[in-house]
């Protein structure tokens, strides 16, 4: 919300008055004095009027978690353990999960409640990449580095994915970065060459990699510099 409706919605305060409030410098947002009145203001934000507090706000909350088989990357669910029952944290209803991982996928998951820092790390336009270690049942075929990086055409949905880079590691083996998250991408990608993919592991999410003090189930906040690389 801008800062100047923010204040022109507390009682008895009308938009000239407002407007009077930021041009004497009287407003304050998280300690300094604003003017701008287009300033964008977030419930993560301390507002405060000549030293008396309007907003309080709220911690930006920022976790890093190795996310095991068998939950599901969900808030709530009706037959299956979630992610979020794996944080020993207060509050939990306010967060999000930032980049789903299927039920029986692990690795890298990342957890907040700021909508707007999670959406400029998942969202497509931001070609932030998205590296996975892949399994196979059958060996690799080396054509797939080539037709992964063309980008694969699906039917389904009649549409061509974003070039991909697959780098074989071993036979059966290989890392895969992607810049998007189609519905079951991978397996579907493996899947035109008849190669089952018999195990999912996220590595790296945009500039976020995976701690690998981390072992699968247990979680940590991120450090200040790792917030701000997004």
């Amino acid at each position: 919300m801008r800062l100047d409706r923010f204040l022109a919605n507390l009682p008895h305060c009308s938009h000239r008055q407002a407007r009077l409030l930021l041009a004497s410098g009287q407003v304050q947002v998280n300690g300094q004095a604003v003017r701008d009145g287009t300033c964008d203001i977030r419930v993560f934000d301390h507002v405060s009027l000549d030293g008396q507090t309007l907003q309080a706000g709220k911690a930006a909350r920022f976790f890093m978690l190795h996310k095991p088989t068998g939950c599901v990357s969900a808030t709530s669910d009706p037959r299956h353990p979630t992610v979020l029952d794996l944080l020993d944290e207060p509050d939990k209803a306010e967060l999000h999960i930032a980049g789903r991982l299927d039920f029986n996928t692990t690795g890298l998951l990342i957890i907040t409640n700021d909508g707007l820092w999670s959406r400029r790390l998942t969202q497509p336009e931001s070609l932030l990449g998205k590296t996975y270690q892949v399994e196979t049942e059958d060996p690799i075929d080396p054509i797939c580095i080539e037709r992964f990086a063309e980008g694969m055409y699906f039917r389904f949905e009649n549409l061509t994915t974003r070039p991909a880079q697959l780098e074989i590691l071993s036979p059966h083996l290989a890392r895969l970065t992607l810049h998007e998250g189609r519905y079951h991408q991978v397996k579907r990608m493996f899947g035109h060459f008849n190669n089952k993919v018999t195990r999912l592991h996220r590595e790296r999410m945009g500039p976020l990699t995976l701690d690998p003090q981390l072992q699968p189930g247990q979680y940590r906040a991120l450090t200040p510099a790792e917030i701000a690389l997004t």
